[in-house]
């Protein structure tokens, strides 16, 4: 019989957080329970760790050389959810450089925001941290548990310790990202072919 795996729910999370710090755990994050000031905190720091971890940038979140077309009126609107929303190859194609404005794209070289053309984009999207993968979940937990016992607990041993499981947690994640990304220093770009030298394979003479 398959074992089903799980993925946290910001629930389990805030309780894992508070657990590490010995705190009981809660039952909902809905209604008074945010009432509680360490509740709440505890919430907006796992809120805020979610951030700076998929701002790295991962495989999950992560996508290039998309094709976007400007609306009607000749702009792009950046999502809500990007942290990322930059032209592709930016960095050997000078014509355009665009930053974010007004929640549209601006040309710093053109000095405007009405495109006539469609482009390439390279995206980094903040998901719900339901939708985050378990390796890196675990991680955001992890991060977001030292922060909390330095914040919020006078104990320098708990904080080292919440310190080494942080940083296995991160190993893992990368392991996952490795994994699952396939990435090689060739940077061979998807939806192509690639067969490199493979050693276990005898040459054919």
């Amino acid at each position: 019989m398959a074992i089903q795996i799980s993925t946290d729910t910001e629930l389990s999370a805030v309780n894992s957080i508070l657990g590490s710090i010995g705190q009981a755990p809660i039952t909902s994050l809905t209604g008074t329970a945010l009432q509680n000031p360490e509740i709440s905190f505890i919430k907006n720091l796992l809120d805020e760790v979610n951030k700076d971890v998929q701002s790295i940038g991962w495989n999950f979140n992560s996508a290039y050389k998309v094709k976007q077309s400007p609306d009607t009126n000749g702009n792009y609107i950046v999502p809500a959810n990007a942290i990322l929303y930059d032209i592709s190859e930016g960095q050997i194609d000078r014509r355009t450089n665009v930053v974010k404005r007004d929640g549209k794209l601006f040309d710093l070289v053109h000095q405007t925001d009405v495109f006539t053309q469609d482009y390439y984009f390279d995206t980094i999207s903040l998901l719900q941290f339901t939708d985050v993968p378990p390796s890196i979940q675990r991680y955001i937990i992890a991060r977001a548990s030292v922060r909390a016992a330095t914040q919020l607990v006078s104990n320098a041993d708990l904080v080292k310790l919440l310190k080494l499981e942080e940083t296995q947690a991160r190993a893992n994640a990368m392991n996952y990202e490795t994994e699952q990304g396939d990435h090689n220093f060739m940077g061979w770009p998807d939806d192509t072919l690639y067969r490199p030298y493979q050693p276990y394979k005898a040459l054919i003479r």
